[in-house]
């Protein structure tokens, strides 16, 4: 099991590069009122803004690089060896579960946690505003 779970980490880590440009494309899009509402918002507006506009993207961009990632990796091999051994346990539920599915939810998941902790972290400490746009912005 820690070897499946080891191989699906490094499918998701290797898919995670396509983010920079939907993260640009994201920021180019943002409009006066986004920026008022991240500005005056929680802790994690930009995070929320950019899961709203960049999980479907980021969905679509990364499930190529997941499925040739689980490929590569054995992933596929092992999970479906991890399936077996389960399917053949008496009284145990049928589950019919989605392997690069898991992956994307997973790897996404990761992405904005790491967002929302950089981004706390940026409106609570002058020292993590790094660039003079970031002090211009949260410098209030």
């Amino acid at each position: 099991m820690d070897e499946l779970e080891l191989k699906l980490n490094r499918a998701a880590e290797a898919a995670t590069p396509k983010a920079k440009k939907l993260f640009a494309d994201a920021v180019r899009a943002m409009t006066i009122d986004d920026a008022r509402r991240i500005l005056n918002g929680p802790e994690d507006a930009a995070t929320q803004y950019f899961k709203a506009k960049m999980s479907d993207p980021l969905r679509v961009e990364m499930k190529p690089v997941v499925d040739q990632s689980l490929a590569e990796v054995g992933a596929v091999q092992v999970y479906d060896q991890v399936m077996g051994k389960y399917k053949s346990l008496p009284f145990v539920p049928d589950v019919k579960a989605d392997l690069t599915g898991h992956v994307l939810d997973k790897g996404l998941d990761g992405i904005f946690l790491y967002l929302a902790k950089e981004e706390a972290a940026i409106r609570q400490n002058p020292v993590k505003r790094s660039t003079e746009i970031l002090k211009k912005v949260f410098g209030k």
